[in-house]
């Protein structure tokens, strides 16, 4: 998917219209070479190949005419060549025309249908991962969101991003597991996010009122591919004015930050567990406070990013990466990172991926920068 989640069906290439011909050449090349040919090499019978092709890429009616055509060319040999068996080859153009044609029918209805579930998909997708504004206060945002799938919409990583009385607040996480389980554990995280970060008034209300909510969702929805659900998250806020950031990590990837010249990997100074695992590791949840200054950008990501790996095993190195990066603008780093990371894995992932970028625009407030335990 894009990194603004735009989805277009895809427009025929110039190479996909010539494919669609090739019924029509074939049946001109069988015809061609049945004239040119010794009559006893009967190459004619091959003539309902042509429709039995077109089926796969044609509407029922022009693969009925290019039935009809075989037909009558068929007829017309008979004309110059009595010994063909035109009678029996006749007769299979007329049955695997009208094959043919039921395919394409047939084929079409589960287009149509594919198309309608694709669009609900999409609808799907713009519910649980909807657009987030470019810019909130002095804080640049840009989002990216890639499928392993082709033709997935949506999947278990989730973030959000909202302007609340509290200043901006930002969710990024990834339930584990596949399928519509980890994708209705996703929506329900990312639905009581969206109500929690506007009334808790500190992240730490917040990741307890997430943690409930997956524990009630597990419990009520259970997983057939494991006990119970469970999921990564990272919380940040950045205050009215910036100047800083606040970070509850909750074992999730740590996020990178490029300031000063510098490239800084965030980790936790204590670790917090991850979501609807605190009965088994604790509830105590800490809180990172970094220095955000203007011009400093801030990148988060669920581990698709990081565990990307070559045909060589080898994990994409972001920090590094990230180190070589001197784009400003958030989309043009979400655009590189996109790029890169298809290069590094050959164009193929092996697992979802989702990232935020910021940026400070905004003059600095200062704050303090430590933990908050």
């Amino acid at each position: 998917m894009s990194a603004r989640h735009g989805r277009r069906r895809p427009a025929y290439s110039g190479r996909w219209e010539a494919a669609r011909l090739s019924p029509v050449i074939l049946a001109v090349l069988i015809i061609g070479l049945a004239f040119s040919t010794p009559r006893d090499i009967a190459i004619s019978r091959l003539l309902p190949v042509a429709p039995a092709l077109a089926a796969a890429m044609w509407p029922v009616f022009p693969t009925i005419m290019l039935g009809a055509f075989c037909f009558l060319a068929m007829i017309i040999l008979s004309f110059f060549y009595t010994d063909l068996g035109t009678q029996y080859t006749a007769a299979a153009i007329i049955a695997v025309t009208l094959a043919a044609a039921y395919g394409s029918h047939v084929r079409l209805q589960r287009e149509d249908i594919l198309f309608q579930v694709r669009l609900v998909a999409d609808a799907a997708q713009k519910v649980l991962l909807r657009p987030l504004p470019r810019r909130i206060d002095d804080v640049e945002i840009e989002s990216l969101y890639l499928a392993a799938q082709e033709q997935a919409r949506i999947g278990g990583d989730f973030y959000e991003a909202i302007g609340t009385p509290h200043g901006i607040r930002l969710l990024i996480g990834d339930v584990r597991g596949k399928g519509l389980s980890a994708v209705g554990a996703a929506s329900a995280v990312i639905s009581c996010f969206r109500e929690a970060a506007y009334d808790e008034p500190d992240l730490r209300a917040i990741i307890h009122r997430l943690e409930t909510t997956i524990t009630r969702h597990s419990a009520a929805f259970p997983a057939y591919d494991q006990p119970e659900h469970f999921a990564t998250a990272l919380l940040a806020e950045i205050p009215h004015g910036g100047g800083r950031v606040r970070i509850l990590n909750c074992g999730h990837p740590p996020p990178l930050i490029a300031h000063g010249g510098k490239v800084r990997v965030l980790e936790p100074t204590v670790a917090s567990a991850p979501l609807n695992l605190a009965a088994l590791i604790g509830d105590r949840y800490w809180v990172d406070v970094v220095a955000f200054a203007p011009g400093d950008r801030l990148l988060l990501y669920t581990d698709g990013v990081s565990e990307t790996r070559n045909h060589d095993g080898q994990f994409f190195p972001l920090a590094e990466w990230m180190r070589q990066q001197d784009l400003e603008k958030p989309r043009e780093l979400l655009d590189q990172l996109h790029g890169d990371l298809l290069q590094h894995s050959g164009g193929r992932l092996d697992d979802d991926i989702a990232a935020l970028a910021l940026r400070c625009a905004g003059a600095p407030e200062r704050g303090a920068v430590g933990v908050e335990g």
